[in-house]
């Protein structure tokens, strides 16, 4: 069967880039829809696929599967021969402790950097501590990884895994914001901004047309 994800707008959804990335990369087939956010539609439209009125979600046939962590595990089954988690018991059980940590913390970086891929880089000031210590802990959790994992490759445990594409939306919201980081932690920013699957995805940000002006003037 056919598969469909369902996105928010590419210039604000960060989490409806990670299926994105990941899938694409992986040369998962895949047909898109795109429904703009903060319209007088945007919530019915969303519920027409999401049962939880929020996206992404990822309908198989007459599955759905929503939120970004949940569609990579359901692929990661769907798909067994390809290395969406890294192989090796101990680099995956890491690589799993990183996208939760991910998906459910750094809520003052979420909410000082909000997403916009369209964004000039350019950085922001008055910046509270909280932030910085985030900054701090997501650049040491990148290197650890690299250490420990990554010398197969460029990427956190050294070929791409779905650890990458959770993080893919902070490498954006680190490099439009001009957030200072070391040598290694920029390098592995590089590796991710330069995959074909970003750079999609980026080029459909620069040509949509919906505007939410919070997040162009953050």
């Amino acid at each position: 069967m056919s598969l469909t994800l369902i996105l928010a707008n590419k210039a604000y959804s960060s989490w409806s880039l990670r299926p994105f990335i990941l899938m694409r990369h992986f040369g998962i087939p895949f047909s898109e829809t795109v429904i703009p956010l903060a319209q007088e539609t945007t919530r019915a439209d969303i519920l027409r696929h999401s049962p939880s009125g929020k996206l992404p979600a990822l309908r198989d046939g007459d599955l759905v599967v929503w939120d970004s962590l949940a569609i990579i595990e359901y692929l990661a089954e769907r798909f067994p021969d390809l290395p969406i988690w890294p192989r090796d018991k101990r680099a995956r059980a890491t690589a799993r402790s990183l996208a939760a940590e991910m998906h459910s913390g750094f809520p003052a970086l979420r909410t000082n950097f909000p997403m916009n891929m369209r964004r000039p880089v350019r950085a922001r000031e008055d910046l509270p501590p909280e932030v910085w210590a985030e900054v701090k802990r997501m650049e040491g959790a990148w290197v650890d990884a690299r250490q420990k994992f990554g010398a197969g490759g460029n990427f956190l445990f050294g070929e791409f895994s779905a650890a990458d594409a959770m993080f893919a939306p902070v490498v954006n919201r680190f490099h439009v914001y001009d957030v200072e980081v070391g040598k290694p932690a920029r390098a592995y920013m590089e590796a991710i901004m330069a995959l074909a699957a970003y750079r999609g995805w980026l080029k459909g940000a620069q040509a949509e047309t919906w505007r939410i002006e919070k997040y162009e003037l953050a």
